[in-house]
């Protein structure tokens, strides 16, 4: 990695009251006091200073700017960091005159990558930060600070230590090839090996729930035409996204916007409503549907309940057998009579009254999230896919050694397959990772972070 000065701002531009740039490197307090006029001499201290082009001399502005001293900083190197006033035009020069005092632009995340060559973060605690900078939601803030705090580093590293620890046992066989069955009994080589296995599953297993929660549920509204399900996705909304009508196809394409639900994130999708339909531009919205509705993490079926004949609830019982994901159905238009009258027992909600939101919204939280409800903001959750990938070969290797076990491979050739689990831990905790895998996650980090 190179230690070379580099600068970003850490802000977004745009009217503020103040801008943050920070620079990181070798030589960085040199580079600086080109530019800032005095620089504090105090690590840790925060001075009023004057901000010059240094080779114009003109004055750019007068920011508040501190200096930290390696390794007592976010990447472990020398930084400063510059409090300019906001807007476009004074962080702008103030950037533009660090870079001709002897800066380098940083590269998206590569003060956080620092911080990772550093010793600062483990490669987690990186994503950690992303996530928490990007969460939308209470629970995607809560589950990035767990994980920033090493909650899922440290499950990790046990779990390294247990396949670290049937490793040793396996040594054994290796070391004294001439005993039977070495000196470690067979049946304890079995129960750390299901121990070790029983953990690392039940962390894969999280991984679809969390993978969820960071990218947000994908819920898809269907039913019938002119079954309010525009008007739901509105109520759910909290603003009027889909167009409402009485008109039979008025939603031709699926509508997609992000919600917050009972503090979990949501991806509402409003779809075409769901007939055979001789419109061609119909169809094609039809069509769409169907593509969101097999994607779908959890289904909402719309039924405004006008009539309860036995074609209309066969139709809604073939749709529901149809679905991958979970089918919530509930009766719209409950400010309606007949809507209520032939509802009986179901879930009734009115986009006009409100009646029934609160407890539709608490039910599909339930439904796409109940499983992390449960394990609770202490228990670490794989989010990511590569994570996700990581335990699956490391969980692969497990049992391909228990298989070779049993085939009476030679002890040397088994324990193979546990390094290779180790080294797959290895690199998803960041203690051994390839550059590229590094390029891709740090490019998706903001440039200043």
């Amino acid at each position: 990695m190179l230690f070379d000065p580099i600068v970003a701002l850490a802000t977004p531009p745009g009217r503020s009251a103040l801008a943050v740039i920070r620079m990181s490197g070798r030589g960085v307090f040199e580079v600086a006091a080109r530019c800032v006029r005095p620089l504090p001499d105090t690590p840790g201290a925060m001075r009023l200073t004057r901000l010059v082009h240094p080779v114009t001399g003109d004055l750019i502005d007068e920011p508040l700017v501190a200096r930290y001293a390696a390794p007592h900083s976010y990447t472990g190197e020398d930084m400063v960091e510059v409090f300019t006033h906001g807007g476009l035009a004074v962080p702008a020069e103030a950037v533009a005159a660090l870079v001709a005092a002897g800066a380098r632009p940083a590269a998206p995340g590569e003060f956080a990558r620092r911080a990772l060559g550093n010793g600062k973060l483990d490669l987690l605690q990186a994503e950690a930060t992303a996530d928490l900078i990007e969460a939308e939601s209470p629970a995607q803030r809560r589950r990035a600070l767990q994980q920033l705090d090493r909650g899922l580093s440290r499950r990790l590293e046990g779990l390294r230590e247990d396949v670290l620890g049937l490793e040793a046992l396996i040594a054994y066989d290796i070391d004294f090839p001439e005993e039977d069955e070495g000196p470690i009994p067979e049946q304890r080589v079995t129960n750390a090996w299901h121990a070790a296995r029983d953990r690392l599953a039940r962390l894969l297993a999280t991984a679809a729930d969390g993978e969820r929660l960071r990218e947000g549920a994908l819920l898809v509204i269907a039913g019938r035409p002119n079954a309010g399900k525009s008007s739901l996705f509105n109520a759910l909304l909290g603003r009027d996204r889909a167009i409402v009508t009485e008109l039979p196809g008025t939603t031709r394409d699926a509508i997609e916007a992000p919600a917050v639900i009972e503090g979990f994130p949501f991806r509402l999708v409003d779809t075409a409503g769901l007939r055979d339909t001789s419109d061609r531009v119909e169809r094609l919205g039809i069509e769409v549907s169907r593509t969101y509705l097999a994607a779908a993490d959890v289904i909402l079926f719309c039924d405004e309940r006008i009539d309860d004949s036995s074609e209309v609830t066969a139709v809604r019982a073939a749709f529901i057998a149809q679905c991958r994901a979970p089918v919530l159905t509930v009766t719209t238009k409950g400010d309606l009579p007949q809507s209520r009258a032939i509802a009986q027992g179901e879930l009734v909600v009115s986009a006009v009254t409100g009646e029934g939101l609160e407890q539709l919204r608490r039910a599909l939280a339930e439904l796409a999230f109940g499983r992390l409800a449960t394990l609770g903001d202490v228990e670490p959750v794989v989010t990511r896919a590569r994570h996700r990938l990581a335990l699956e070969r490391a969980l692969a290797e497990m049992d391909a050694f228990r298989e070779a076990r049993a085939q009476g491979v030679e002890a040397v050739v088994a324990a193979t397959h546990l390094r290779a689990a180790v080294g797959a831990l290895d690199e998803l905790i960041g203690v051994v990772t390839p550059d590229d895998v590094l390029d891709r996650v740090f490019s998706t980090f903001c440039i200043g972070k």
